[in-house]
C-alpha cells in the first residue's frame, strides 16, 4: 500500500496541512512540540479510528474550534482507498470512506493500513498486560474488522456486567440478571481468544526470526498467549469454558463490584530463552524485543494482505542504540515510512526520499 496523500484542517495544532509523501521514507524534521506526531497521529487515526494518545476527540481539535477534519488517501493493488473522518466537540464523529458516509467506525478499518513505532511501545515488554493487550488487539483489528466488532461487544457487555454486580449489592433480586451479560461475555470472548491465539502464534514466528537476526543468534526470543481462560479446541467449548469460570468467581465478583475472569486479563507472555522479559530483561533485551515485535507487525500485515503497511517511526531513532538503528533502517527497504526526528543524523543510511521542515506546525521541504 502506498499513502499517497494526508489533509488536516484545524487538527491539533494546525489550521491547515496537505501533504505528498514520497514511496520510500519521508522525514518531518523539527524541534519539539512543532507538530511532527501530529501528523502520524492523524494517519493512524486513520489506519485504526483510534488516536494512539488519547480517547477523548476534543482533545484531537484545534484549541477555539469546535471541529477537526483528517483524510488519509492511498493506494493498494484494487485501486485509490480514502478515509475521511470529521470530530466535533461534542464527541460525535462523521466518516466516509472512498466518499460514502459509514455509520461505524469499525467500517474504515483495512482500507488505510499502518504500523506505528514511538517511544512508548519501547516499554511495552516491562508495562502490564493492557498494553500488551492493546498491541494485539490493535493489530488484529486492522486485520480482521470482525476482531474489532467483537472487541466492542465484550467490552459494552463487561461494561453492563460490572454496573449490574455493583447494583447488585443494593438489589439482590439483581443477580439473576448476571446469566445474560455472562452469556455475551462468552460468545464474544470466545471470538477473541481464538483469534488472539492464533495471532500470537504466527507473531512468534516472525518475532524469533527477526530477534535472531538482530541478536545474531545469540538469543531465542519466545511469544507465547496467556489467555485467561483456558479456551477449548472450537469457539463454542471455549464459550462453555468461560461461561463456567464465571459462575465459578460470580460470588468473589459480587463481592469486589468487578469481573475477574475473562479475556480482559489476558496476557502475552515475552521470553528469552526460559527467562520472563517482562520481569527480568535488560534494557538492551527489552529494546530488542520490542523491536522484534513491531518490525513483525509489517511482516505479518503484509503477508496476510499481499502489501506492506505504512511503517510510521515518532522519534524512535533517538532512543535506539546505532546496533538497532542500523537494523531497523535496513528494514524500511519496499516499506513506505514516515519519520519524525529532531536530528536528520539518527537517519543515516536510511536514503531519506522527502525531507520536510516543521516548525510551529508549518511544513517546508529541505532541499
Amino acid at each position: 500500500m502506498r499513502l499517497k496523500a494526508i489533509t488536516l484542517r484545524d487538527y491539533r495544532n494546525y489550521s491547515e496541512a496537505y501533504i505528498e509523501p514520497c514511496e520510500g521514507v519521508t522525514v518531518f524534521m523539527g524541534d519539539n512540540a512543532q507538530g511532527k506526531t501530529n501528523i502520524l497521529e492523524a494517519v493512524y487515526l486513520c489506519c485504526t479510528g483510534r488516536s494512539h494518545r488519547t480517547s477523548r476527540d476534543r482533545e484531537l481539535i484545534r484549541m477555539g474550534q469546535d471541529t477537526a477534519y483528517v483524510k488519509a488517501t492511498g493506494v493498494r493493488a484494487d485501486g485509490t482507498h480514502e478515509v475521511e473522518i470529521a470530530l466535533n466537540q461534542a464527541g460525535k464523529r462523521r466518516i466516509k470512506v472512498n466518499g460514502s458516509p459509514v455509520g461505524r467506525s469499525g467500517e474504515l478499518l483495512g482500507h488505510i493500513t499502518g504500523v506505528l513505532f514511538s517511544p512508548e511501545d519501547l516499554r511495552m515488554v516491562k508495562d502490564g498486560p493492557a498494553v500488551r493487550r492493546r498491541f494485539i488487539d490493535m493489530e488484529l483489528s486492522q486485520l480482521r474488522p470482525a476482531y474489532y466488532y467483537a472487541l466492542q461487544r465484550y467490552n459494552r457487555a463487561l461494561k453492563q456486567r460490572n454496573a449490574l454486580l455493583k447494583d447488585c449489592a443494593l438489589n439482590d433480586a439483581s443477580v439473576e440478571t448476571l446469566d445474560l451479560w455472562d452469556s455475551e461475555l462468552a460468545l464474544s470472548g470466545s471470538e477473541i481468544i481464538h483469534s488472539r491465539k492464533a495471532f500470537c502464534e504466527r507473531l512468534n514466528e516472525c518475532a524469533r526470526k527477526i530477534h535472531s537476526s538482530i541478536t545474531n543468534g545469540a538469543e531465542t526470543l519466545e511469544i507465547k498467549y496467556e489467555p485467561n481462560v483456558a479456551p477449548g479446541e472450537s469457539t463454542t467449548e471455549t464459550a462453555e469454558c468461560i461461561k463456567s469460570a464465571l459462575i465459578s468467581s460470580r460470588e468473589s465478583d459480587l463481592r469486589r463490584a468487578a469481573t475477574g475472569k475473562g479475556a480482559h486479563h489476558d496476557d502475552m507472555g515475552i521470553y528469552i530463552g526460559d527467562m520472563d522479559a517482562r520481569l527480568y530483561g535488560s534494557q538492551g533485551q527489552v529494546r530488542t524485543c520490542a523491536l522484534s515485535l513491531k518490525l513483525s507487525e509489517i511482516e505479518i500485515i503484509s503477508a496476510e494482505s499481499g502489501e506492506a503497511p505504512v511503517l510510521m517511526l515518532d522519534d524512535v531513532m533517538s532512543e535506539l542504540d546505532p546496533e538497532r538503528r542500523r537494523q531497523l533502517i535496513k528494514r524500511l527497504e519496499g516499506v513506505q515510512t514516515l519519520v519524525t526526528c529532531t536530528d536528520k543524523n539518527d537517519l543515516a543510511g536510511a536514503g531519506i526520499g522527502k525531507l520536510m521542515k516543521v516548525e510551529k506546525a508549518t511544513l517546508s521541504e529541505e532541499a
